[in-house]
């Protein structure tokens, strides 16, 4: 992979230019190692759930990019450090997971990962760090790698200091520790010598590439990507719902496109450069649209996201039916819809029921409220009681159509 080829972009200038990076540990020198020969590069993904969600994209389009220039992923499911849980970015401590279901979480992981990441041929690696961490001898690991970290410099970091004042665990303390030792472990078994991850990682990064190059004596880098927010800085990806998750069923296809389909103008340009694969030049183009334009260039948004993330056929039918609920009436559309047994339907009758039930609120709370404003609809007809019942007289054909504010629609089936 050599500069001089016409044909050939150093990914870490695709990066930049596309607006992922952060922070480097030596910026010159990496651009000049993936500019001169293919890098073997992790990124670490704790299983705090059974799915990931469109927080973690932006590091799976990452590996997409350096993956698609040549270079080798190695995709790391903390099952170890998932045992002890990332202080970063909290106020609290993490609620401990039970190693079973920390397990259960790294195989859901595994499974959605695989299909954004080519595995065949060790062109890419997938590893668990329960491997290495859940054996060690801690007095061991201790004269190993503890004696490398100064506990002065750890207490500046970022990632500790939010959590100083409630109090931060000694088993959080750890975790950076841990994590540096992943590094480790891969550039011995793999000669991983490049670390990626979100800004909020970089403290832990660095403890990576300080801890290589001091038992190591060779080189190792370290980069991070900004996370995924709006212009005015708040993270992207929370719905009224909770997170906006990959797996299809935690949020459907459907829902996932009207997201994208919806979100503020000022976040269209950022979001087709860091979640889409076409040419910046288009990118450009699209995202200095104006009122109809801006309207047009979030349905590409939409759907070219829908298309990575869930493929060209859901892909299809979202946008089918997001154009029938929205441009032709509801009559074909092929909106999200759950199917309810009659004793289901009973059970779940009472509108604020049947909306926690379907899970198009967070609260029952949040129901009155939506309802107060307006906000919910049964076949068209405003609801304006709590207490409004759903019967057999709702049902047309067998079905109902449920609509929350303008644009999400659920179809409500009893058989």
């Amino acid at each position: 992979m050599s500069n001089e080829s016409n044909n050939y972009t150093n990914v870490y200038d695709v990066l930049k230019e596309r607006g992922y990076l952060a922070q480097a540990t030596h910026e010159v020198e990496i651009r000049d190692l993936l500019g001169r020969e293919p890098v073997t590069f992790y990124i670490g993904f704790d299983p705090t759930a059974d799915s990931l969600h469109v927080g973690h994209f932006i590091q799976i389009m990452i590996m997409m990019h350096m993956q698609k220039a040549g270079h080798r992923p190695i995709v790391l499911v903390g099952g170890g450090t998932g045992m002890v849980g990332d202080p970063t970015g909290k106020t609290d401590m993490r609620k401990m997971m039970t190693r079973e279901t920390v397990e259960e979480n790294c195989r859901s992981f595994q499974k959605q990962l695989s299909r954004f990441l080519d595995f065949s041929d060790g062109k890419a690696i997938l590893v668990n760090n329960a491997d290495w961490l859940l054996n060690l001898n801690y007095v061991d690991f201790l004269r190993e790698i503890g004696i490398h970290f100064s506990v002065n410099r750890m207490l500046t970091a970022e990632c500790f200091r939010t959590r100083m004042e409630k109090g931060l665990s000694f088993l959080e303390f750890n975790y950076m520790l841990m994590q540096s030792y992943d590094f480790l472990e891969l550039n011995r078994k793999y000669n991983c010598k490049l670390q990626l991850g979100g800004d909020d990682q970089w403290s832990n990064i660095l403890g990576g590439v300080d801890l290589i190059r001091k038992i190591k004596g060779t080189p190792a880098y370290g980069l991070t990507f900004r996370l995924l927010t709006t212009a005015n800085g708040k993270k992207m990806g929370k719905t009224e719902a909770g997170a906006l998750w990959l797996d299809p069923d935690r949020t459907s296809p459907y829902d996932f496109y009207q997201y994208w389909r919806n979100i503020d103008d000022a976040d269209v340009r950022n979001s087709l450069a860091m979640l889409t694969f076409l040419p910046m030049e288009e990118v450009n183009r699209l995202g200095n649209q104006k009122d109809e334009g801006i309207n047009e260039a979030k349905k590409i948004l939409a759907y070219e996201v829908t298309r990575i993330v869930h493929g060209k056929k859901e892909a299809d039918k979202a946008q089918a039916a997001a154009e029938a609920l929205f441009g032709k009436g509801t009559a074909d559309a092929q909106v999200p819809g759950t199917v309810l047994s009659a004793e289901e339907f009973r059970e779940n009758s009472k509108i604020l029921d049947m909306l926690s039930y379907l899970k198009l609120i967070p609260s029952k709370g949040e129901g009155r409220r939506l309802i107060q404003q307006g906000g919910v609809y049964v076949n068209d007809e405003r609801i304006g009681d709590f207490n409004r019942t759903l019967t057999e007289k709702d049902l047309q054909d067998g079905s109902l159509m449920i609509r929350k504010g303008k644009k999400v629609y659920h179809k409500l089936t009893v058989k």
